[in-house]
């Protein structure tokens, strides 16, 4: 019997080509006609090991796939935020004392801790700090609101007129605008200044009911402060508890870098807004500019919003200086402010807040904007910060990323507690893979 090896290949009709065997059909990838479908590997999963070129097609839909799974998740997140939004908007009335609380515990709590190092207890030194602070407020604020407050319709008058004198000026050389342009330009802003003027004074002393309401916003934020900077110690050890050492451990450490965050902003702006005030004022006073003392108050409460504010309050200090004195004065007092702010932008927030903490002052412009739209003045001020303790809360997130993905290890990074140290380091272990 001859062997099988020696039997000749067989032919197509035409005697040319070779008709392959089942097992070269499929080392070659080719169609079965057993399987009905290709038995070797799809190219577009191995192009790149074999060198070839991608099929575009499938580079297209993995980029529409890619594209449609996170719109989906952003959706979902959005989606969520609103529905947060819209659950926490009825309780604004007892969200915005608690936001307050914490702005004045950041204030009151390093003289608190201070007296607790003294030996004193918790409740008497959080006590004599809110008191303390109180009286010196209620002092500060006596001491130049009777001046403010009889020099105010004053400051308004002088306010207008400057703007009037600038609009004669702008019909002038070398602007040589038409009145009627200047008029509607003007008009339109004056009526949106005279509209957010009537909605601020109708939110705050429209009323009886208004005023009892920011009466009692204001007592509760008190004592909440009081509350906070009495029991805040305590609050790190509860979240441990309830969440566990490992969750409880990151908790613990965001927390911690949001409460030094806001501590330092608040101080540090406050501090910033007296130097601010006091230099403005000075130069104000020596000049011979009237008004110099409510102009140098709003400076320092203008302070508190950035860039917007420091703006706002310098323009209103030029115009009152070139309707009450001089052109010239009017320069000068335009080139104080600049220099104020320029040592303030580019030294002061710098040495006093560090520069960790700054915002980009773009970021800084959308957060009052934003704010401003929706929950007007105490929106715009409570909106910076807000926008710090996001980016610390993102910035975390970031540095867990590292961690997990190897790019730095625990010891590269800089923790605030300790039990965020060791969660970072139970976080690394978790995820390493064992050899």
């Amino acid at each position: 019997m001859a062997d099988e090896r020696d039997a000749p290949t067989p032919k197509d009709p035409e005697g040319a080509v070779d008709v392959p065997d089942a097992k070269q059909t499929q080392d070659q990838g080719q169609p079965d006609p057993a399987a009905g479908r290709l038995a070797g590997p799809d190219p577009d999963l191995v192009a790149g090991a074999t060198g070839t070129r991608p099929n575009r097609a499938a580079v297209i839909g993995e980029g529409v796939r890619w594209t449609s799974i996170w719109a989906l998740r952003i959706a979902i997140i959005l989606v969520t935020l609103w529905i947060v939004k819209q659950l926490l908007g009825p309780l604004w009335i007892a969200i915005l004392p608690i936001l307050l609380g914490l702005v004045l515990a950041t204030v009151l709590w390093p003289p608190t801790r201070w007296l607790r190092s003294k030996g004193l207890g918790p409740a008497p030194a959080a006590a004599i700090s809110v008191i303390s602070g109180l009286v010196i407020f209620l002092g500060a604020m006596t001491a130049i609101g009777s001046s403010v407050a009889s020099q105010a319709p004053d400051l308004a008058k002088q306010a207008s007129a400057g703007v009037a004198e600038v609009q004669d000026w702008a019909q002038g050389a070398p602007l040589n605008l038409k009145e009627d342009d200047i008029s509607q330009g003007f008009k339109a802003l004056t009526d949106k200044i005279s509209e957010s003027a009537a909605q601020i004074a109708g939110g705050v002393v429209g009323g009886i009911t208004s005023t009892l309401q920011v009466f009692v916003t204001l007592l509760l934020a008190l004592l909440l402060a009081f509350f906070f900077i009495k029991d805040g110690p305590r609050f790190a050890p509860w979240v441990r508890r309830a969440a566990g050492d490992q969750v409880g451990g990151h908790l613990t450490e965001v927390f911690a870098r949001m409460w030094g965050t806001l501590g330092g902003y608040i101080r540090g702006q406050a501090l910033v807004s007296a130097i601010d005030a006091v230099f403005i004022g000075a130069g104000l006073a020596i000049l011979g500019v009237p008004l110099w003392l409510p102009l140098a108050t709003v400076t320092f409460f203008a302070g508190f919003i950035p860039i917007v504010g420091a703006t706002v309050a310098g323009a209103l200090a030029v115009l009152v200086a070139l309707v009450s004195t001089s052109f010239t004065k009017a320069l000068i007092v335009l080139a104080i402010v600049i220099i104020v702010q320029q040592i303030e932008g580019n030294l002061l927030q710098p040495l006093i807040q560090s520069r960790s903490m700054n915002l980009h002052a773009g970021l800084v412009i959308l957060s009052v904007t934003v704010g401003s739209h929706m929950y007007g003045i105490i929106g715009a001020f409570l909106a910076v910060p807000a926008t710090a303790l996001l980016l610390v809360f993102l910035r975390y997130l970031q540095e867990q990323i590292d961690l997990r993905s190897g790019t730095f290890g625990p010891g590269e990074l800089e923790f605030v507690t300790e039990e965020g140290r060791l969660a970072a380091e139970l976080t690394v272990a978790q995820h390493t893979p064992k050899s």
